[in-house]
């Protein structure tokens, strides 16, 4: 059985239902947006917080928790704070520097001068790794080209790629 009819509502109802329809689409207005490195599962409240205009001890704990796996780590994050004093958090991937840094044996900074001076090796395996680890915040469609990103970076840092 098919039934093919139209609904006639009065004028005002219609407003209603589309007034409570917007209401309930109504977005929390964004009175900054924030983008810190802190180190994993040690966060706490201080003046890079400060700035971000959030309940900073309720930040903390829910960031913490969030990140207590990778304790010790650098943990970037973008803190989205609202009018209300209300914030979201979204946690990223440690930066690929960092990562090459500690694949390349704990080096304590990148070359200074990156075609002449060469300052450590990684292999393509590690390089792999790295790659798989930051896919989710790389601009790539597939493994190949995460790692194409990474060896780039490591090319600018003066790290070696060995087969």
């Amino acid at each position: 059985m098919l039934v093919v009819g139209i609904v006639i509502i009065p004028l005002t109802t219609a407003r209603t239902i589309y007034k409570k329809e917007e209401e309930r689409h109504v977005r929390k207005k964004i009175a900054k947006v924030v983008k810190l490195e802190l180190s994993g599962g040690e966060a706490k409240p201080g003046p890079k917080l400060a700035s971000a205009g959030i309940v900073m001890p309720k930040f903390c704990t829910d960031f913490n928790a969030k990140t207590a796996d990778r304790r010790g780590k650098v943990v970037p994050v973008i803190i989205t704070a609202y009018e209300d004093k209300s914030f979201d958090f979204e946690i990223k991937t440690t930066p690929v520097a960092i990562l090459l840094k500690e694949a390349a044996g704990n080096l304590s900074k990148g070359s200074d001068n990156a075609k002449a001076k060469k300052v450590g090796k990684i292999t393509k395996a590690q390089l792999r790794e790295i790659a798989e680890y930051k896919m989710p915040d790389l601009n790539a469609i597939d493994i190949e080209g995460a790692m194409k990103i990474v060896a780039g970076s490591a090319r600018n840092m003066g790290i070696v790629v060995e087969d």
